[in-house]
């Protein structure tokens, strides 16, 4: 909602001309929408602090232009969806497992996807490794806007990866870089970073609300109109959350972040959105000396368990995007010298403990008020579903009396307020993959409950948290 003033005077022929001098718009940085005057709250998604000054450029008819054929429909035509042809478009494999799950089976030809993660997480290692196997088979062009050439052959070098195919180029400017794709052609391009990017007719810093969207709406454009592979990096806030307008996150079509932590080798893949596959599939890499190393069975990590069997520990299965996935979960139940008591949780939603203790309190007659609760999901992983309620008050119970539950015993299952144990999806996948890692006994909702017997495995349906109560014994 930017405002135009116009200017009208006379030229050297004595004909008026209209001149367009732009204004300045405030953007959200939260939901992008734009406003004339700046304010402390955002009248749209209600945050506060998060409009930015946009300075955009000062000719109207170039912008215009420029804004054509966003889709690769530069016709105009008009069709019904009876005449487009339904011809499935080839996915390029990426010959790296763990990233074809998350992509949904490989790259789409004209897909943008985002790739965000904190620093040192391995974006551009991960990107590096992916171009130099795909240059063998496909012409691909890596742009660097952090790094000097030298540096990312260096990086290359020390990975001990194929380099005699790969094109680099080392350029931050939006149009140099689509005029040389243009003579280049490549199948598969690689932007490091986004937030170096930067269009000469928009006059703010590079990194800035107005660049970042011109920029990267320019290389959507070119991706959409050549069919062309366009992979974005980005970076993070303090937050955790991709820096930029959030208008970044409507115009591409797959969103990745690569997280891990500094003490661990281990870094997770997950994707918040993809039109070609599955949301929050997850994808398990190791950090070695050699680079990014995809892990075939990421279960048997968060499985690592000491030998001996402490309370408060119960393994939960959750499903993470298309596959199931064995999470260990840990509670500790303390003594509070507070008068307010702690409720800390890694890799779990706060607010769902302190639900679930109210449950227990009021269905299970186990208060645990007066109690410091920490709740831990081991390895790092985010659980964002709700099947693991049941699971979470499984672990509470066990610290809280001090009773260590079976190593062979797996739990499942959805929590309502009313105490009920409700079923989750997938429960027979689940189960499965539970009895292929040598568990015997699970606790599952009794709509979960298989109509045929698994070969191994015990299974215990419960109906309320008070049955749950009664097979832990």
């Amino acid at each position: 909602m930017a405002t135009f003033w116009f200017t009208v005077y006379k030229n050297s022929n004595g004909v008026n001309s209209v001149s367009a001098k732009t204004k300045t718009a405030y953007v959200c940085n939260n939901c992008g929408a734009d406003y004339r005057k700046w304010q402390g709250q955002c009248s749209e998604c209600h945050a506060w602090n998060s409009l930015t000054e946009v300075r955009l450029g000062s000719s109207a008819r170039s912008a215009s232009a420029t804004r054509s054929g966003f889709a690769a429909a530069v016709d105009g035509q008009v069709k019904t969806l009876a005449e487009i042809t339904l011809d499935e478009i080839p996915r390029i494999s990426t010959s790296v497992g763990e990233l074809d799950l998350v992509l949904g089976g490989g790259l789409v030809p004209g897909s943008v996807i985002l790739v965000g993660g904190e620093p040192g997480a391995g974006k551009s290692t991960l990107l590096l490794q992916t171009l130099c196997k795909l240059a063998d088979t496909e012409t691909a062009l890596y742009i660097t806007g952090e790094e000097s050439p030298q540096q990312v052959a260096m990086r290359a070098s020390r990975l001990q990866l194929p380099t005699d195919k790969l094109e680099i180029m080392a350029e931050t400017s939006v149009e140099t870089v689509c005029a040389v794709a243009e003579q280049k052609k490549p199948k598969i391009m690689v932007v490091d970073s986004i937030q170096v990017m930067h269009m000469e007719e928009v006059t703010s810093a590079p990194g800035s609300v107005s660049q970042v969207r011109e920029s990267a709406s320019m290389l959507v454009r070119y991706a959409k109109q050549t069919n062309t592979v366009l992979i974005l990096v980005g970076h993070v806030t303090k937050d955790g959350s991709l820096a930029g307008p959030k208008v970044l996150e409507h115009m591409i079509d797959c969103s990745l972040m690569l997280e891990g932590n500094s003490d661990s080798h281990f870094r997770t893949l997950r994707s918040h959105k993809n039109r070609f596959g599955a949301v929050n599939e997850l994808g398990v890499f190791a950090m070695t000396d050699k680079g990014l190393v995809e892990v075939a069975n990421p279960s048997a990590i968060f499985l690592q368990r000491g030998e001996d069997i402490s309370s408060g520990s119960v393994v939960m299965v959750v499903w993470e995007g298309t596959r199931p996935l064995l999470v260990e979960l840990q509670a500790l139940v303390d003594d509070s010298h507070l008068g307010n008591p702690r409720r800390v949780t890694v890799g779990l939603d706060h607010n769902r403990l302190s639900m679930l203790l109210a449950v227990l309190h009021r269905h299970g007659g186990i208060m645990a008020g007066d109690q410091d609760v920490f709740v831990n999901v081991v390895g790092g992983v985010k659980v964002l579903e709700t099947s693991a309620d049941l699971a979470l008050i499984m672990a509470v119970i066990s610290s809280f009396r001090d009773n260590p539950l079976p190593d062979d015993l797996v739990v499942f299952g959805e929590v309502g307020l009313a105490g009920e144990i409700r079923p989750v999806a997938n429960g027979q996948e689940r189960l499965r993959e539970a009895a292929k890692h040598g568990f015997k006994h699970a606790i599952v909702p009794s709509g979960n409950k298989p109509k045929q017997p698994i070969k191994g495995m015990r299974v215990t349906a419960v109906r309320n948290v008070n049955q749950a109560l009664e097979a832990l014994g």
